[in-house]
């Protein structure tokens, strides 16, 4: 016969049964896991992921198509530095597999890619801060503050000489 020496309702932290810590502990795991603003981030998350594609496709095949044109056909995703003499390929990948190469086309095809996400973010985050300020009220001006007890005194004793320097 099997004793189990610690059963569930006789462990107990800070006088708390250890099956009452459990639902405690899903209940505050499911208040957090259903905030907004948990919900809002995983939302973010996603449609990250898919602007990360959706703008990796712009760069590579829209923007550095026009760009290699521009600069006489050269294709920047095959432009490397062999740092290898074992290094013969013209293309990339070839000659990654041949030896050592600085890929300096896929940087410059990497920074494009960030300039323009982060010229995208800007744009989006000075739109909302855009609406946000057509949306809200301008606040009201505070009311004027009582002046402090100490500032009542010092104006009556400032009134006080007055009267007696007339």
């Amino acid at each position: 016969m099997r004793h189990n020496l610690l059963a569930d309702s006789e462990i107990s932290v800070n006088s708390v049964p250890l099956s009452s810590l459990k639902i405690i502990m899903l209940k505050e795991f499911k208040e957090f896991a259903l905030k907004g603003n948990l919900i809002d981030m995983a939302v973010a998350f996603v449609m990250g992921a898919a602007f990360s594609k959706l703008s990796g496709s712009f760069i590579e095949d829209l923007v550095m198509p026009l760009v290699g044109k521009v600069v006489g056909g050269a294709d920047f995703s095959n432009l490397f530095i062999a740092l290898s003499d074992s290094v013969t390929a013209s293309s990339l990948i070839e000659a990654k597999k041949q030896g050592a190469v600085l890929a300096y086309g896929n940087f410059i095809t990497v920074a494009l890619n960030f300039v323009i996400v982060a010229f995208v973010m800007f744009l989006v985050i000075k739109s909302i801060n855009k609406a946000k300020a057509l949306t809200e009220k301008p606040a009201a001006p505070a009311p004027p503050l009582e002046p402090s007890a100490e500032e009542k005194l010092l104006a009556e004793i400032r009134d006080l000489l007055k009267q007696k320097a007339e």
